[in-house]
This record gives structure tokens, sequence and C-alpha cells, in this order.
């Protein structure tokens, strides 16, 4: 494939944006399965919270590895190391389902994550190398929009290829012997087999794509020059790195509980009532189940992540992009103060308007932990941060234990405290020494 002699970074570039749009999908899923395998695989709500634990421990321990895979062998072979494991993760479900075994979906999901963690480390990074380096932040929003506009087709695609047209309450399931009940279950765990080998084979086409591009490596001349780093010591040298690290923890704590529970707080605060424009704009008909009207109200909350990631990105354009991360985190704060208060369709709303202020977070919480990082540190750097990813592996668990206790108006805490983090990290954390 010819790279433009113009700008030898566009078709890059324009392929790593690629990237963004691939993980999107897998992360918004998550949401769907936590949902659907409370019936498919018979699982209390907390154990099917475990779906982003399994999912985001990926992240965690592949996320060093994959840095220092790519200081050795440089971006591209980190890229297509990411692109196989996200496919054949994504094909694991195949026989996931058949055997309708807890532990290889999450295995399955794990793989995939593992992928992510390298696509990750590799392209949030290389995005802010890829150019002027003031302009590193509205690169990575601007990449990340991509991301954005994929993110919406999870729960679409959750409500019409893997929720069931059938509601299974405890009446209905009264009614069925255990036979039937069980013959129900195996139907709902099959229903993933379809998209997500539909997701590996965009995946796979998408590797290919990448093995015939020539990919600059930029900074690897004086990455090479200034010899062996130890993997922790760009945290101990770079305060803000530090901090930034547990601000991306809470961020994407606050983000895995919002989006991997939507659906159950949409069923316990507002089963019955819902959102018109939603209902018309999706075509809700009356046969439809209130699991799947929900995934339609998360489709749109993610609507609003996309709105609130471009208009973020045009901001970063006429102010400061930490002042523009500063209006928008305390927004998300107040927002969940509201949900908690209110509850309700209104509490509802509140929620879906937390993804519009989580928008911009990842991406500008990124480059200001990496910014000003030697070329030699950059990539291990990157890893740090993109390990942080597992705040969505503990905090979930957590916020449905607290759902258990106090229903799930008492696990939006947990998003209270993480976004309150990321408040201080972004008025005062940021600073260097």
């Amino acid at each position: 494939m010819q790279q433009s002699s113009r700008n030898p970074y566009l078709v890059p570039f324009a392929l790593v944006c690629s990237l963004f749009f691939l993980w999107g999908i897998a992360n918004s899923l998550n949401g769907s399965l936590i949902r659907h395998f409370q019936f498919a695989l018979d699982l209390k709500r907390w154990q099917a919270g475990i779906v982003d634990s399994a999912f985001y421990l990926g992240y965690f321990v592949m996320a060093i590895p994959a840095g220092i895979f790519m200081r050795k062998f440089g971006y591209k072979r980190g890229i297509l190391a990411g692109l196989l494991l996200y496919a054949g993760g994504a094909a694991l479900f195949y026989p996931a389902a058949d055997i309708r075994v807890y532990g290889f979906f999450l295995f399955a999901l794990f793989t995939i994550a593992s992928g992510l963690a390298f696509l990750e480390t590799a392209a949030n990074l290389y995005v802010t190398v890829l150019g002027d380096k003031k302009d590193a932040e509205w690169r990575i929003n601007f990449a990340q929009s991509f991301n954005g506009i994929s993110i919406i087709l999870g729960p679409v695609i959750g409500s019409l290829f893997i929720f069931s047209k059938k509601e299974y309450t405890a009446d209905v399931l009264a009614a069925l012997s255990p036979e039937q009940i069980n013959a129900a279950r195996v139907e709902e765990a099959l229903s993933v087999q379809g998209p997500y080998l539909v997701v590996a084979g965009v995946v796979l086409l998408v590797a290919l794509l990448f093995w015939l591009t020539k990919m600059p490596e930029v900074g690897r001349e004086e990455e090479l020059a200034e010899g062996r780093v130890g993997i922790l010591d760009p945290l101990r040298k770079h305060r803000h790195l530090a901090l930034g690290v547990l601000a991306q923890f809470a961020n994407v704590g606050a983000q895995a509980t919002l989006w991997g529970y939507f659906v159950d707080f949409k069923i316990d605060f507002a089963k019955d009532q819902h959102l018109g424009f939603v209902n018309t704009l999706y075509r809700v008909a009356a046969d439809m189940t209130p699991d799947q009207i929900a995934g339609f109200h998360a489709s749109f909350a993610l609507v609003l992540f996309m709105l609130g990631r471009f208009l973020g990105t045009y901001l970063m354009t006429r102010m400061e992009p930490r002042k523009v991360l500063a209006y928008y985190s305390i927004a998300a704060v107040g927002l969940v103060v509201l949900a908690f208060a209110t509850g309700g369709l209104a509490g509802i709303v509140c929620i879906m308007l937390t993804y519009f202020c989580q928008s911009i977070m990842f991406p500008t919480i990124f480059a200001l932990a990496t910014k000003g990082m030697p070329p030699a540190e950059q990539k291990l750097a990157s890893s740090l941060v993109i390990m942080s990813i597992v705040g969505g592996a503990v905090m979930p668990p957590l916020a449905g234990l607290l759902s258990g206790a106090g229903g799930m108006q008492l696990a939006l805490v947990v998003p209270f405290i993480c976004f309150s983090y990321v408040v201080f990290y972004v008025l005062r954390g940021y600073r260097g020494k």
C-alpha cells in the first residue's frame, strides 16, 4: 500500500484511527453481555459483573508486556500482535457458547482485552507523536472520536442480535419446566456466536491492511540511543504520570460501572418509563422487552458520548485542553449526585448525560499523563497508563455489591468517588514536581 508523498503520516494516522473504532465495539458490547449472561448462564448480578473484571484484567496483565514488546519491535508489530489476539478472542466465543461454561467466556474476553492492551498502548501514544507536539491532545481526541462512533453500535447489536425477544421474568420461568428453562438458556448463550464471529473477521481484515502498510517508527533512533529503562522508572521520576495512572484507573472504573450496569440502572430506576424521542428514534415496538428498550437508551447515551467528544475536540482548538476536561469532569460529579438524589427517569437522564462528560476523559488524561516524556520512556509510560484500565475490573463488582445492599442507587457512590478524583487530577495533580 502506497503512502502519500505529501504527508507520510496521513495513511498511518487513518489506519490507527480505525483501531479506536474497533476497540470501541469490544468495550461497548460488555454491557450487553453482563445483562445477557445473568439469564443465559444463570448468574447473579455481581457474578455477571465479572465480565468487566476479566476484560479489564487483560489490560492490567498485558499492558507492560505490550510496552516492552513495542520498545523492542516497534509500533507496527505491536499493533499486529494486538489485532491477532483480538480476533482470536472474538473467535473463541463460538466454542464458549457451545459448551456454555462461564469461565470459557471470561477467557475469551481476557484474550480480547489482551489484544486491546497492545492496540491501546500503541495507538494512544502513536497518534500523539504523529505530528506537532503542541497538537497532541487534539489529535488523540480526534482519533478517539472514532471510538465514540463505534461504541454506539454495541448496545444496538446487543438489543437486536443478542438479547432475547422474550422477557424471562420470575412468573414466566415459574410456568416453564426445568427442561424448557435449560433450552431457553442454551438458545440465549448461542446468540453471541454470530456477532463475535463477524467482529473477528473485520479485525483480521484490518490486520491485513496494517501488514501491507509501511508505518513510520517515530522517535525510534532517540529511543534506542537512550538505552535501557526500568519498568517503574517513569513512575518514580514523573509525578504527573503517577497521579495520571490513578486518574485513569478512576475514570475507567466509573465508566465501566455506568456502562456495564446501565441496563440494570434503567430497569431498577424506570422499568416502564421511557424517553419518547428514544422510542421514536429506535422505532421501539410494543413487543420489545424492557431489556431491549433499555439497550436502546444505552445506545442513545453513547450518541451523547460521541457528541461530547466532537464538541470537546472542537473546544480544544479554542482553549487549553485541560480546562475543557475540568469543565466536563466537574459536570460529571454533579450529574451523579443528581442521579442519586432523584432516581426514576430523571436519574436515568442524568446517567445518560454523564456519558457526554466522560467522552474526553480517557484521551485527555492519557495525554496529560504522558506529556513531556523522553522517547526512551514513552512506550513504558503509555503501557502504565493503559495498565490502569484495570479500574474497570475493580469498580463494577464493588458497585454490584453495593447494589445488593441498597439498590442500584447506592451503586452510584462508586462513580461519584471516581469522578471526584479526576477533578482533583485535572485541577492540581497533572502538574509536575
